[in-house]
C-alpha cells in the first residue's frame, strides 16, 4: 500500500482518519502543530491499530520543516485536515485564520508540487454554503460563506480549483462536511476540544460526564418542529470512510471534484439532547437562550453525488453517534488528559 501524509492528524477527524488508513494497509505520516491536536490521540491510534504513525510536530507555514519532511518520504497522497476551525473565534481573529488556514495550505501545495505529489483530499466544510434558502443542500448550491472560518475554506477551494485547472497532473477532492460527531467504537479515541467546546455534541457529553453544569440552547423559536435548529450530524467513522473512497476515486479521476459528506437527515438540538440522554442514561440540564446571529434554522445535505460517484453513504445512525460519544467521554472524562 501507499504512504500517505495526514496534516492535522493528531486532531479529532485526522486521528480517526489515521485509524482507517492504517487498518487498510497504508503507511501514515502525520504533521500537526498540536494547537488543536493531541499526542494522546496518536497514542490511541497506535493502541487501536497496533501500528505507529511517523509524527512531525510542525506548523504548515514552516517551509523548511515541510521541505525536509517531503524529502524524507515518498508520499502517494495528502489528506489535509490541518487548520483553525472555531467560527466565533474566526470572527474575533480573522487575520489569524486567514494566515493559518490559507497561508499554511499554500505552503503545503507548493511543497507538494516541488515533490511531484499531486493527489489531495481536502477537509472543507458546509459553512461554504452560507445560508442557503432551499434544502437539501447540493454541491451545485451557491457558495456564500458568512464568517471568516467559512471564507478561508472557500478561498482554499478556489485555489484548489485553479490549481487543478492549471495542470492535468492534479487530482483533488473537496469534501464538504456537515456536522461530524461520534467516536471510535473502542472508546479510546474521540473528540477532545481545547477549552470550551464550540460544537453541540462535545458540550452535551461534557455536561453528561459532569465537566460542565448546563447546556445553552440557542433559540427555540425557529420554524422547525420543536423550534430548535436542525442540523445534519454524521458519525466521524462514516466521514473518514468517505475520505478513503474519495482517495480511491482520485486514482481514475483527474481534476477537482466536490462532494458533500452528510447523512441527508436533520436532527434538532432537542432531539440530540434526548438521544444523548438515552445513550448515557443521564439527564442533560439546559437553558434556552437567545439565538446566535448567523445561525440557520435548518441545514442538511443532499449526499447523493457521493453515493453515485464514490459508492459511499453514511451507515451509522444517531443512536450510534451518541452511544460511541458517551463510551469515549465516560471512559475519559477529562479527554486525553486522563
Amino acid at each position: 500500500m501507499s504512504e500517505v501524509l495526514v496534516t492535522g492528524g493528531a486532531g479529532y477527524i485526522g486521528s480517526h482518519m489515521c485509524v482507517e488508513l492504517l487498518q487498510t494497509g497504508h503507511d501514515v505520516t502525520v504533521v500537526d502543530s498540536l494547537e488543536n491536536g493531541s499526542r494522546g490521540a496518536l497514542d490511541a491510534v497506535q493502541r487501536i491499530t497496533g501500528r505507529r504513525v511517523d509524527f512531525l510536530q510542525a506548523d504548515l507555514r514552516n517551509r523548511e520543516a515541510l521541505e525536509a519532511l517531503f524529502a524524507q518520504h515518498d508520499f502517494h497522497a495528502v489528506l489535509h485536515f490541518a487548520g483553525l476551525k472555531a467560527v466565533g473565534e474566526s470572527v474575533q481573529q480573522p487575520l489569524r485564520y486567514y494566515d493559518n488556514n490559507v497561508s499554511g495550505t499554500l505552503v503545503l501545495l507548493e511543497t507538494m508540487a516541488r515533490h511531484d505529489v499531486h493527489r489531495l483530499v481536502f477537509s472543507s466544510s458546509a459553512t461554504v454554503y452560507g445560508m442557503p434558502e432551499a434544502m437539501p443542500i447540493t454541491e451545485t448550491c451557491a457558495t456564500d460563506p458568512i464568517n471568516p472560518y467559512g471564507r478561508t475554506k472557500h478561498h482554499i477551494e478556489q485555489i484548489l480549483e485553479d490549481l487543478a485547472a492549471s495542470s492535468p497532473d492534479w487530482r483533488i477532492a473537496l469534501l464538504r462536511y456537515f456536522n461530524p460527531v461520534g467516536a471510535h467504537s473502542s472508546g479510546d479515541l474521540g473528540e477532545d476540544p481545547q477549552g470550551i467546546p464550540n460544537n453541540l455534541m462535545p458540550y452535551i457529553a461534557q455536561v453528561a460526564v459532569g465537566r460542565r453544569e448546563r447546556l445553552q440552547v440557542y433559540g427555540n423559536d425557529y420554524p422547525t418542529p420543536d423550534g430548535t435548529g436542525v442540523r445534519d450530524y454524521i458519525h466521524v467513522v462514516d466521514l473518514v470512510q468517505g475520505h478513503l473512497r474519495a482517495l480511491d476515486h482520485l486514482g481514475a479521476a483527474a481534476g477537482c471534484h466536490v462532494f458533500n459528506l452528510g447523512t441527508g437527515n436533520g436532527h434538532s438540538v432537542l432531539e440530540m439532547i434526548a438521544a444523548f440522554e438515552r445513550a448515557s442514561e443521564r439527564k442533560i440540564p439546559f437553558d434556552i437562550v437567545a439565538r446566535r446571529p448567523g445561525d440557520a434554522a435548518v441545514s442538511y445535505a443532499d449526499p447523493r453525488r457521493a453515493a453515485r460517484e464514490l459508492g459511499w453513504q453514511a451507515q451509522l445512525d444517531l443512536d450510534a453517534m451518541c452511544r460511541d460519544t458517551w463510551r469515549w467521554q465516560s471512559r475519559h472524562p477529562q479527554g486525553f488528559a486522563d
